[in-house]
């Protein structure tokens, strides 16, 4: 497959370098890293892991979690965790 197309996203500073480290230390990289995350996220149509329930800042969950609803945030959240226990339970 050519790569023709330039994706761009916008993260923590300290996120990146920590990432980066882990992927130099692996032997790759961390665009090819995201290349093999997008890859897997076709194969498995969703995420390629099933995502930890940790709370603090440095997950996604964490992150994410001041855009999310109050009112909404328990029922959010219960129904992703169950529809991702339950697609990688039938995998």
């Amino acid at each position: 497959m050519s790569k023709d197309t330039i994706v761009e996203t916008m993260m923590d500073g300290e996120i990146k370098e920590a990432v980066e480290e882990i992927y130099r230390d692996l032997g790759t990289s961390f665009p090819e890293a995201v290349r093999i995350f997008a890859a897997q996220s076709i194969i498995d149509n969703g995420f390629p892991f099933v995502p930890k329930n940790y709370d603090n800042e440095r997950t996604a969950k964490g992150i994410l979690s001041k855009y999310a609803s109050e009112k909404l945030r328990g029922k959010e959240n219960k129904a992703f965790m169950e529809a991702m226990k339950a697609k990688h339970e039938s995998a």
